[in-house]
């Protein structure tokens, strides 16, 4: 659980002396591709991954995805490792049950009226949900390199704010495989946030390229009116959350970032909340993070959700219907 170096985003010294060590990584990624026989399953799958590491909207996009494909017909189960959790799955997510610290924040705040399976292996979770006789289709939220499991849909998913970084592979920059080659992989990209680096003219070949935004609940900000915030978040990107909340309106008086699902020890809710009685200020954080906290101090803490939308959204949809309406292969 670490935060994005700051070295991804330049070509400086550090990430050039880093170079070689790409190649390690390719090396590692290339063997497993090659050493993995993957499992088709029977229902389609649909892939929400991205080319690089670190925080890009892909979860808020795999639950507008199960809700419109639920609102269409379908009976769709999501699928995903858990990262955070201690459970290896496979296993069904109960919000009423389960928490943070066994099963991911992201798992929890998908299973919100959705059917969400954890497995740390991908194969082993889509044979659970082809088991249960419940579905009709799965939707994997991260796993693009896996090679466990076939994809039948692939979407990257592409911050706009920093696209692709300084456009090298980890540990020199944030792509998990060259930029390319990454593009081989997906069927369509979705770029949340304006594109601010121009990825979308990038696109090296006939690639549909859909915009994306995370709406924030405007009234929850509107509602503390010029109350002092204490904002604080362990997402991939802290800095575009502190960038709402001002954009909102927020009266941010001092933000801290923890790094991606940082579970917060109890030193760390101490000090936040005698931070926040220095300034007089109101903690808020994101949905994500108020997942992670403890249930005894959910209610001192200011949650702020947020909802997806994508421009062109029947032909977003239809881009996906097309290659699902035809089913998943036995295997």
């Amino acid at each position: 659980m670490i935060r994005t170096p700051d070295h991804w985003n330049h070509r400086g010294p550090l990430a050039i002396g880093l170079l070689p060590l790409t190649l390690l990584w390719r090396a590692g990624g290339l063997l497993r591709r090659l050493s993995t026989r993957p499992y088709r399953s029977p229902l389609p799958v649909i892939c929400v991954g991205n080319l690089t590491a670190g925080g890009t909207g892909k979860t808020p996009l795999v639950g507008w995805l199960a809700d419109r494909l639920a609102a269409d017909g379908r009976t769709p189960a999501i699928l995903t490792m858990g990262y955070g959790g201690s459970e290896t799955g496979p296993l069904w997510v109960d919000p009423e049950t389960h928490d943070a610290a066994s099963c991911g924040d992201e798992p929890l705040m998908l299973a919100d009226g959705r059917d969400v399976m954890v497995a740390r292996d991908r194969a082993t979770g889509a044979r659970a949900i082809v088991a249960s006789g419940r579905h009709d289709i799965i939707i994997m939220d991260d796993g693009m390199q896996n090679p466990g499991l076939a994809k039948d849909v692939s979407i990257g998913v592409f911050d706009g704010a920093t696209g692709v970084g300084n456009g090298w592979v980890i540990p020199a920059g944030p792509l998990r495989l060259p930029f390319e080659a990454g593009l081989a992989d997906i069927d369509f990209a979705v770029i949340n946030g304006e594109d601010e680096t121009g990825l979308a003219a990038r696109m090296a070949r006939p690639t549909d390229v859909f915009a994306a935004s995370l709406r924030p609940q405007a009234s929850i900000i509107e509602s503390l009116g010029d109350t002092p915030l204490l904002a604080f978040a362990g997402i991939g990107r802290p800095a575009r959350f502190f960038r709402t909340l001002e954009t909102l309106g927020g009266n941010v008086v001092k933000t801290l970032s923890f790094a991606d699902h940082h579970p917060y020890s109890q030193q760390d809710l101490t000090q936040l909340q005698e931070d926040a009685q220095r300034h007089g200020a109101e903690m808020i954080t994101t949905q994500k993070d108020w997942m992670r906290l403890p249930s005894d101090w959910r209610p001192r803490v200011t949650m702020l959700p947020v909802t997806l939308d994508i421009e062109r959204e029947t032909d977003f949809l239809a881009r996906i219907s097309q290659p699902i309406d035809c089913g998943g292969a036995d295997g």
